[in-house]
């Protein structure tokens, strides 16, 4: 198994890494209070800490649907985060336009599940030399992943993470298959388990998509007890205020009772 070094985060080789924050970038304080919170939680948890928040969100349910303050101004928020905390930061890319700008600040560039088989997109990425992060899109089965990784290795790429984040099932649904963590590791590469969009309703409010986040908890051990070598979970000071996937998003106040269940879990799990 490939071990990932991500600033100063090593995913993979034994140990649970957490990638969290909220689903968007809403300002710099809330970005910064965010990640504030959640370094205090995994310091004292001893889970190695992530970053996660996208500057643009351009796959929202509506045109009217709040997207972020875009690239220029998130990667700065971003970068800030980075600086004032020492926090190794991740966000997501669009299209080949991003990818440079975004790979001076990330430290994972995160491919969204709905563009995990663009090609262009993945080569791009792939040639920062930054670690990426490919969402398993909701499309495809969990053997098709390997032509992805095919992708980004035969462009040069030196990290790769794969994340499971639900599957198609029916309309407005998803379903997360714990048989598809033990087969994206045939990848050789570390499984990250996005448990907030395996409990996303897509579309689910017509609008907007929706969310049973009650099924977070339960979801995030069963994962931790397969194998797991990352955790994914947006959270937000209140979700149901959030412009951006609330439903799907657990509170940060709910957050050490769940880190310290699944690392517990990941601790007694076979490793290799």
């Amino acid at each position: 198994m490939n071990i990932v070094d991500v600033g100063n985060v090593r995913v993979g080789g034994g140990a649970l890494s957490l990638i969290a924050g909220p689903c968007v970038i809403e300002s710099e304080a809330k970005a910064l209070a965010a990640a504030s919170r959640l370094s205090v939680v995994c310091t004292e948890i001893g889970c190695p800490l992530i970053y996660k928040s996208s500057f643009d969100k351009a796959n929202r349910s509506s045109i009217r649907s709040f997207r972020g303050p875009g690239r220029k101004e998130g990667l700065r928020i971003l970068a800030k985060v980075k600086s004032d905390l020492g926090l190794p930061v991740l966000s997501d890319v669009h299209s080949v336009d991003d990818v440079k700008a975004a790979a001076e600040v990330l430290d994972v560039l995160q491919i969204p599940a709905f563009l995990s088989r663009q090609t262009d997109l993945l080569s791009a990425a792939a040639k920062t030399g930054r670690p990426v992060n490919v969402k398993k899109g909701q499309f495809l089965a969990p053997w098709d992943l390997h032509h992805v990784v095919e992708k980004l290795e035969s462009a040069g790429a030196r990290g790769i993470l794969l994340t499971e984040r639900g599957t198609a099932f029916g309309y407005n649904n998803l379903v997360a298959d714990m048989r598809s963590l033990v087969i994206l590791r045939r990848c050789g590469w570390p499984v990250v388990f996005d448990v907030s969009h395996s409990v996303q309703l897509p579309g689910g409010q017509g609008g907007a998509s929706g969310g049973d986040r009650m099924f977070i908890p339960h979801l995030a051990r069963a994962a931790a007890a397969v194998g797991i070598d990352a955790l994914f979970v947006e959270c937000h000071e209140d979700p149901d205020s959030a412009p951006c996937d609330g439903p799907n998003m657990m509170s940060l106040d709910d957050l050490p009772d769940l880190l310290q269940s699944v690392k517990a879990i990941h601790e007694r799990v076979p490793k290799g």
